[in-house]
């Protein structure tokens, strides 16, 4: 089978292009579209869990530690330890951060306008759809291949 003919492929071309096109958009304010995703995924005001931030990204830890210092050195968030269980750390923006949010929220917000205005709602519709189905089929799949190589360990 020809990659072209391949749905996966599909999916990986546009998210690339997606992802070229956020980072040239964030390219102006010293930002990549990970960090606009990390400061989107930051609650404004209880902050955030480090812990609860790569996962609702799919960040690896490694790499979303390297993003936390990093933007912590630009002055874009700080840390809190949480004062009930000192084990948890959570991650707050600060007003510089918060500008550099919302900077990454308004080109989110203005690539689904033109996503909204090209596309009409039926087409939108199939196309949650659609991926939300990929989706399923993806979490059953890694869940099945998960359940096997834990039984061949047994």
């Amino acid at each position: 089978m020809k990659k072209e003919k391949t749905i996966d492929f599909h999916i990986k071309w546009v998210w690339h292009a997606i992802s070229r096109m956020y980072n040239i958009y964030a390219a102006s304010e010293d930002m990549t579209m990970s960090i606009g995703y990390v400061l989107l995924n930051i609650d404004l005001e209880k902050g955030t869990p480090a812990t609860k931030i790569g996962p609702s990204i799919g960040m690896e830890p490694r790499s979303l530690t390297r993003m936390l210092k990093s933007l912590e050195e630009k002055g874009w968030i700080y840390r809190e330890t949480d004062p009930v269980d000192k084990r948890f750390v959570n991650v707050f923006l600060t007003d510089l951060g918060k500008e550099k949010r919302n900077f990454a929220r308004l080109g989110v917000i203005e690539f689904n306008n033109k996503l909204s205005e090209t596309l009409s709602k039926e087409q939108l519709k199939t196309f949650f759809e659609v991926i939300q189905q990929i989706n399923e089929i993806v979490e059953k799949t890694a869940a099945d291949a998960k359940n096997t190589e834990l039984a061949l360990l047994d």
